[in-house]
């Protein structure tokens, strides 16, 4: 091999170096719409590397996204030009604040033409994704894009985990260049071990310690030693505000709950505690104003984060820099076994009882009851979140997504992209009606593969946040909350689904039963009630 990665005088085209790196690094599937722009990607395309049709751009993204976190690779998204690109950044957005690994290509038209401001062309190509994006370029010569893909690849999936994004003129394809070879880099960072033993002497002293697992730890399949952290320092544990995946079994009985994204009600859940330890996760995502007493120096607080801009911003304690696994091992190792006695996890509500109108609460517990033991649930329900932490309680490991942004139209497309990648076992989107519809043409690609899915759409005919923010904010009158005379059924056998509505509690349990159990994709409907749901309280 030659120096810089490249291989002897050997030369193959762009589009050639560019396939081979996929293969390298196991990358078998490519996501995108297709443009005039990237038809030269698409010729000929090869047997051996899948590519997966999505009908919108920010779809395409999103399904990537989902097969990324499914895998723990690298999704690979291709878009057309300066207008797929623009269609996509909500879910550019979303797979930033995932912290989702994803290369991102987009047609560019051809360089002789680039002056002339020719038509679907992208100016500054490289500057229209960011902020949010860690890496970005439009190379300076054909022969430099396998080279810049293969960046893009290597940043994206080193921890803090992000997309990266390359725009390629339309002519560069066919150019000539040397091969890249493909290198390993590692990614795995080491916690400095002073820091560690300042943390194990805070837990060893602590009366009454809370961990409060965020989405690094599930992201790095570290939940199992996050349990054994737990029970050795029988400590309360809580997840972060906004957790985007499921970092500790919720089930566990020193599980204590969900933090809230109000600086007033996080303080309050934590008062009882001397130390806090944040372990994957800000301190803290917050959403909406007030005093955050948390930060007054009444608890010591630490973090763990392989997140160096978090441990920037976090304004009060001591942060640790180390990916988790790293971090947690040793913690596990340096920690003596506590003589606290074991803390007193959170108290589940009773089943909800059954009624008609649905309630969205009994509809959780019915689906928690019908969700095969090794189902994955991709959610976007933000008006109903409290109810579904309470009756949905999910497992741990590769149990749960969301999107870490707020931003909608990305739950239906990831649930996709991750049957795609698990499509052993059934994958289940539980999605709002207003969701759905900004990512609805989604469940074409999931009909057309036969993929494992049942999505689940929670019909309140409404956005149900805005109407809980509304009363919130104490603001009257306001347009644009109610969605009524929408038929998902329709909408679902349209793009050759099946689909059922569900109106009546007595119908729900055998609709979710056969739901489950479908060969290939369909989606149920449920008409539940229309009240509003607290998800802030109003005295803070």
């Amino acid at each position: 091999m030659a120096k810089n990665g490249k291989s002897g005088s050997r030369s193959v085209t762009v589009k050639q170096a560019t396939l081979d790196l996929l293969r390298a690094f196991g990358i078998t599937k490519v996501f995108g719409n297709p443009g005039s722009t990237e038809l030269p990607f698409l010729s000929d395309w090869p047997d051996d590397i899948d590519y997966v049709l999505a009908l919108q751009e920010a779809s395409a993204v999103g399904m990537a996204d989902g097969y990324a976190q499914a895998t723990r690779n690298a999704g690979f998204v291709n878009l057309h030009s300066a207008a797929g690109v623009g269609n996509a950044l909500g879910n550019i957005y979303t797979a930033h604040r995932n912290q989702t690994p994803l290369v991102i290509t987009a047609g560019q038209q051809a360089r002789s033409i680039l002056p002339l401001q020719a038509f679907l062309y992208a100016e500054r190509a490289s500057e229209f994704p960011r902020p949010y994006v860690k890496y970005s370029v439009e190379p300076a010569r054909p022969e430099d894009v396998p080279a810049a893909i293969a960046r893009a690849y290597y940043t994206a999936m080193q921890p803090p985990c992000g997309p990266t994004f390359v725009s390629i003129p339309v002519d560069d394809w066919a150019h000539a260049c040397a091969p890249v070879e493909a290198r390993t880099v590692s990614r795995e960072i080491g916690p400095e071990l002073d820091a560690m033993k300042a943390l194990v002497a805070a837990l060893g002293s602590a009366k009454r310690p809370a961990l409060v697992v965020g989405p690094g730890i599930d992201r790095a399949g570290a939940v199992d030693l996050m349990v054994r952290v737990a029970e050795k320092a029988k400590a309360s544990v809580w997840v972060s505000p906004f957790s985007a995946r499921c970092s500790f079994p919720e089930r566990h009985p020193q599980f204590a709950g969900f933090l809230h994204a109000s600086p007033a009600q996080l303080s309050d859940a934590l008062r009882e505690h001397d130390l806090v330890v944040v372990i994957g996760a800000p301190v803290f995502t917050f959403h909406v104003e007030g005093h955050a007493a948390i930060f007054d120096g009444g608890a010591t607080i630490f973090q763990i984060t392989d997140d160096p801009d978090a441990a920037a911003v976090t304004s009060s304690g001591t942060s640790i820099i180390a990916t988790m696994k790293p971090a947690l091992n040793l913690l596990l190792e340096l920690l003596p076994e506590s003589k606290r006695a074991t803390p007193k996890g959170r108290t589940l509500p009773p089943a909800p009882q059954a009624a008609d109108p649905l309630p969205v609460e009994f509809l959780l517990h019915a689906l928690s009851q019908a969700m095969p033991d090794d189902a994955s649930l991709v959610e976007e329900v933000p008006s109903h979140r409290p109810a579904m932490q309470k009756f949905l309680p999910m497992r741990g490991q590769d149990s749960f997504y969301t999107m870490a942004s707020g931003g909608l139209g990305y739950s239906l497309p990831a649930a996709v992209g991750m049957a795609l990648g698990k499509p052993k076992q059934r994958t289940v989107c539980l999605i709002g009606d207003g969701s759905a519809m900004y990512s609805i043409q989604a469940l074409w690609t999931a009909a057309q593969r036969k993929l494992p899915l049942t999505v689940v759409v929670i019909n309140n005919s409404g956005y149900g946040a805005m109407r809980s923010f509304s009363q919130v904010m104490q603001v009257r009158n306001v347009p644009g909350l109610e969605l009524p005379g929408i038929d998902f059924v329709r909408l679902a056998e349209g793009m050759g689904c099946h689909a059922v509505r569900v109106t009546k509690a007595a119908e729900l349990g055998e609709a979710l039963k056969r739901g489950m159990a479908f060969e290939g994709t369909n989606l149920v409907e449920v008409v539940v009630d229309s009240a509003v749901p607290v998800l802030y309280g109003q005295k803070h």
